[in-house]
C-alpha cells in the first residue's frame, strides 16, 4: 500500500482541501487519473521527473530471494514500509526474518530482487546506508571491557559526531557511563544498543528482538522509547517472536513462513480473519456450566481452565445470551464473564500450524 496526496479543487471547494488516498500496488497512475478526471481531484506533488510516482515509502522490498546452497531462506517476498510506521516481521525460527534484516542492513547480497531504504541500495551504497539506519541487534558484539561511555564515543566517531552522552541519561544509563559492558544487566545492554542505534539520529531504525529476555519494567520502558521515536517521524522495522509486543506496537505486520509472506496487514485486520472465533470465559458460583451435555449456539469448542468454562464462538452475541439464560435457569450466579477477540498470537499459530502441514 502507498499513499498519494490530492487537492480537491473546483466549485464549492475554497480553499482547496488536501486528501491522502491509500492505494494498492496496482497501476497507481491509472487510478490517479481516474480520481482526477471523475472527481476533480488534482495530484499534489506525487509525480516526479519523467512522470515517475513519488511515494512516502521509506523501505521497499521487491521480489527478494536469498539462498544458501540448496536452502531457500527467502523466496520472492515484497513489502513496503511507510514513513513513521512501525512494521513487524513475524515468523518462527528459520522463516527468513534475520536474512531479510541482514540484507536490508547491507550485510548480505540478494540473489534476486530489489531493496531500497530511502532510495538507497543497501548492496551497493553501504556508506550512505549506514548514515540512514540505526540497528539494534540481539547481541551487540561490544567487548566486555568497553565502558558505556567509550561505546558511545566510538560509535559517534564513526559518524563524525560528538558523543551523544545525553542519550545515555535519557535511557537510564547516565550513572553507568563508566561501567564495563560485561557488567551491565541484560536490560541495560539492550538500552545501550538502542542508544547507539539512535546516536546519529537515523530516519530508520531496525530492531531485532529488542525486548527478548527483558523484565516487564524494562520492556515497558523500551516500548515507550519506540513510541517516542515513531512520534518524531522515525520509521521502525521490528523482528520479534513476541506476538503481544507486535500487536501492541506495530501498525502493520508481515508473517513469514518458509521464506514466504503468508499473511500481511494490521494486527486488527489479521485477527479479524481466519477462523474468527471469539473466546468467552465464564465463572459461576455453582457448577451449572460443568455438567455434561450442556451446549450453546455458535460454540465450536469448549474447555475448562482453572475455575472458568471457556467457549470458542463464531457468534458471541448468541453464545453469551444462551450462557446467561442457562445460568439463570439453573439458579446459579455469575461471578465473572470475559469476552475476548482472538489475539495475534492465536492467529499466528493458526497460520503457521496450517502452513507447516
Amino acid at each position: 500500500m502507498q499513499i498519494l496526496h490530492f487537492e480537491a479543487v473546483g466549485q464549492g471547494v475554497e480553499p482547496p482541501q488536501t486528501f491522502a488516498v491509500r492505494l494498492a500496488s496496482v497501476d497507481r497512475r491509472v487510478i490517479a487519473g481516474t480520481l482526477s478526471g471523475t472527481l476533480g481531484w488534482r495530484p499534489k506533488n506525487n509525480l516526479g521527473a519523467g512522470g515517475n510516482l513519488v511515494t512516502e515509502s521509506v523501505i521497499e522490498v521487491k521480489d527478494f530471494r536469498k539462498t544458501y546452497g540448496d536452502f531457500v531462506a527467502v523466496n520472492g517476498i515484497s513489502f513496503a514500509v511507510e514513513k513513521g510506521e512501525i512494521f513487524g516481521l513475524l515468523g518462527p525460527n528459520g522463516a527468513g526474518k534475520t536474512t531479510t534484516l541482514e540484507s536490508l542492513e547491507g550485510l548480505r547480497v540478494p540473489d534476486r530482487g530489489e531493496m531500497r531504504i530511502l532510495g538507497i541500495d543497501p548492496t551497493h551504497q553501504i556508506r550512505k546506508l549506514h548514515h540512514l539506519i540505526g540497528v539494534q541487534l540481539q547481541t551487540s558484539g561490544l567487548p566486555a571491557s568497553m565502558t558505556v561511555q567509550e561505546a558511545m564515543a566510538f560509535f559517534c566517531s564513526y559518524h563524525g559526531l560528538a558523543p551523544q552522552y545525553e542519550l545515555l541519561d535519557r535511557l537510564g544509563l547516565g550513572e553507568r557511563q563508566r561501567t564495563q559492558y560485561g557488567e551491565l544487566s541484560t536490560g541495560q545492554q539492550r538500552r545501550l544498543a538502542l542508544a547507539l542505534a539512535m546516536a546519529h539520529k537515523p530516519p530508520v531504525v531496525i530492531l531485532d528482538e529488542p525486548t527478548a529476555g527483558l523484565d516487564v519494567a524494562s520492556r515497558v520502558e523500551l516500548h515507550a522509547i519506540m513510541r517516542e521515536l515513531q512520534k518524531s517521524g522515525v520509521t521502525l522495522i521490528l523482528a520479534t517472536h513476541d506476538m503481544a509486543e507486535a500487536e501492541k506496537l506495530a501498525d502493520r505486520v508481515a508473517i513469514l513462513l518458509r521464506g514466504r509472506i503468508v499473511a500481511a496487514g494490521s494486527p486488527r485486520d489479521l485477527t479479524a480473519t481466519g477462523a474468527g472465533m471469539t473466546k468467552i470465559s465464564v465463572r459461576t458460583e455453582g457448577s451449572s456450566l460443568q455438567a455434561g451435555g450442556v451446549s450453546f449456539p455458535a460454540v465450536t469448542q469448549q474447555t475448562t481452565k482453572d475455575e472458568y468454562a471457556v467457549y470458542y464462538s463464531t457468534d458471541p452475541g448468541a453464545s453469551v445470551s444462551a450462557v446467561l439464560h442457562h445460568i439463570e435457569d439453573q439458579h446459579d450466579h455469575l461471578i465473572d464473564l470475559r469476552v475476548e477477540r482472538p489475539s495475534l498470537e492465536e492467529r499466528f499459530l493458526e497460520i503457521t500450524d496450517g502452513g507447516s502441514r
